[in-house]
């Protein structure tokens, strides 16, 4: 287990209050859902918040796989990210702990609610003050990215995604 994932693991305070949760019903069943996150192709076109654009280098979607890509943002700036993946439950969960820039563990589910899925998403911070400093910042851009994605769901269909 990597350094930082141990000292967040014990961590005293509660995730409560240290971590950004929400959730979102996109209208689509879950493989369709999952799909668009599984398939580089499709992820590339949501990731991040409004203005982002992506390029993957590295992509391995299976525990202790790597995700490296560089997100580049509306400012002309490049942003280099690291992460790996601690969980994968094909079509339920994906667990990442992201390494670059500002350290947290983000877990995604996709829940079946009849022909839709719900997605959960949390972000965790090591601590109550780190995730303070950007919680705004990260309120919007979990909201923007939960759009983008119901849009590419919506956008590309099925067949697509599947």
């Amino acid at each position: 287990m990597h350094r930082r994932t141990i000292a967040m693991a014990e961590n005293p305070e509660p995730e409560s209050l240290r971590a950004d949760t929400r959730e979102r019903l996109i209208k689509a069943p879950c493989e369709v859902v999952y799909g668009a996150f599984s398939n580089p192709d499709d992820l590339t076109r949501w990731w991040g918040p409004d203005g982002f654009t992506n390029s993957f280098y590295e992509f391995d979607l299976r525990k202790g796989g790597y995700w490296r890509f560089t997100m580049h943002g509306p400012d002309a700036r490049d942003y280099p990210n690291e992460s790996r993946f601690l969980e994968v439950v094909p079509g339920k969960k994906v667990v990442i702990e992201h390494f670059s820039g500002h350290h947290f563990i983000l877990t995604m589910t996709f829940t079946a609610s009849g022909k839709d899925t719900i997605v959960g998403w949390c972000q965790l911070f090591d601590t109550i003050e780190h995730y303070q400093r950007i919680a705004d910042f990260v309120s919007n851009a979990n909201e923007q990215n939960l759009d983008r994605l119901q849009t590419v769901v919506r956008e590309s269909g099925d067949s697509v995604l599947c």
